[in-house]
C-alpha cells in the first residue's frame, strides 16, 4: 500500500494569488486591448496631425505608454512587478482625473480628445474605471511580509 500525498491545491495557503491569475487575466485582457488601441491611435494622431493637437496627442502616447506597461507588470510575478504594476495603475488615475479635469474646465487646450479626456468618455469611461478596479486586485494580490 501506498500512502497518497494530499494535493496541493487541497492545502490551505497564506500566499496572496498571483496577479495574473482569476480576474486578473481580465484585468490583464482588458489593459491589453486598451494598450494596443491608445498606442495605435497616438501613431496614427503623431503621424498625421501632430501640428494639429501636440499636447493632447503626446498625451495619447503617454497613456499608451502606461497600459502597455501596467499589462507587462500584472502579468509578471515577482514584488517588483507588483509594485510597477502599482505604480503604472496609480499613475493612470492621476492621469485620468487631472486630464478629465483639465479637458472639462479647459476645452481650448484640447482640441483633439486623448484617451484620458472627459475622464475617459469616450471609451465609455473605462479609463476612469480601469486603474480603480487595477488597484484593488493589486491591494488583493499585495505581497505579504513574512517573519
Amino acid at each position: 500500500m501506498s500512502e497518497r500525498e494530499p494535493e496541493t491545491s487541497a492545502i490551505p495557503s497564506d500566499d496572496p494569488p498571483v496577479t495574473a491569475s482569476g480576474p486578473g487575466r481580465v484585468l490583464i485582457a482588458v489593459y491589453a486591448i486598451f494598450a494596443i488601441g491608445a498606442t495605435a491611435r497616438a501613431l496614427s494622431q503623431i503621424a498625421t496631425r501632430f501640428d494639429e493637437a501636440p499636447v493632447p496627442y503626446a498625451l495619447s502616447a503617454l497613456a499608451a505608454v502606461v497600459y502597455l506597461l501596467a499589462t507587462v507588470a500584472l502579468a509578471k510575478r515577482g514584488v517588483k512587478w507588483w509594485r510597477v504594476a502599482v505604480a503604472a495603475c496609480a499613475f493612470e488615475m492621476i492621469g485620468v482625473l487631472v486630464i478629465g479635469t483639465v479637458s472639462l474646465a479647459l476645452p481650448e487646450a484640447f482640441p483633439d480628445a486623448t484617451v484620458w479626456s472627459n475622464y475617459g468618455m469616450g471609451y465609455l469611461f473605462i479609463p476612469l474605471v480601469l486603474p480603480v478596479f487595477g488597484l484593488l486586485w493589486l491591494r488583493r494580490t499585495a505581497p505579504r511580509r513574512r517573519g
